[in-house]
């Protein structure tokens, strides 16, 4: 499924594209992964499915996905993560703070990389730990609040 530019002569070096092409993709891509986690959560209420979609897909999620993920990425994944992340904000973002939305940014043109690279087992597995781990922390820290 995701090896629709296997056979594509002409594609894009991607260390040369745009990092928001990168990120535009990624998160085509992320989203595609994030709604097959909500179906497969076995529920069938749109109402539902589209919940748990939207809570993976924020930008503070993904930020804190980045943050998460930073230190496992390899020297060129910490490049194109950089170049997104620092890249100037031109409109304001909504729903999320400027940092948080350079850190989503960051997070999805990383995963557009992958995905334009062909590297689609790399991409699954920072997907698949940034839709783990990143829940498992968040409960960690309500029972350290709850503790408090």
């Amino acid at each position: 499924m995701f090896g629709v530019l296997k056979g594509y002569e002409n594609r894009q070096d991607p260390d040369l594209m745009n990092e928001i092409v990168l990120a535009y993709l990624g998160d085509c891509v992320y989203e595609l992964y994030v709604r097959n986690l909500s179906v497969a959560s076995g529920k069938i209420k749109t109402r539902e499915l589209s919940r748990i979609s939207a809570e993976h897909s924020k930008a503070a999620f993904q930020a804190r996905a980045m943050k998460a993920l930073e230190g496992q990425l390899t020297e060129a994944e910490t490049q194109v993560m950089k170049r997104a992340r620092n890249k100037r904000i031109t409109s304001k973002p909504k729903n999320a703070e400027p940092m948080e939305y350079k850190l989503a940014t960051a997070f999805e043109a990383v995963i557009g990389y992958l995905y334009v690279k062909g590297e689609f087992g790399r991409m699954e597995w920072l997907i698949e730990r940034a839709l783990t781990k990143i829940p498992e922390e968040k409960k960690d820290e309500g029972e350290k609040e709850e503790r408090e």
